[in-house]
């Protein structure tokens, strides 16, 4: 169950991170986010941009992702 509900839609990648970073600023370590995101690019941004912060991507699914705050 997640502990937060994000529906992006179709923001473009650079306001979809920066706004994402904030989200999961907002929540508490190893909370989880559920991400709507329809931007084509998402699948390949999403993931690049978890392992370059620490977050976990737990599920990948365009447009539905799973994400794990990093502790």
């Amino acid at each position: 169950m997640p502990d937060l509900i994000w529906d992006a839609g179709d923001l473009g990648c650079g306001d979809l991170v920066l706004l994402l970073r904030s989200k999961l600023r907002a929540m508490l370590p190893g909370e989880l986010l559920e991400l709507t995101a329809l931007d084509p690019g998402a699948p390949e941004d999403i993931p690049a941009w978890c392992n370059m912060t620490g977050n976990r991507l737990v599920f990948q699914q365009h447009p539905l992702y799973f994400i794990r705050n990093k502790d």
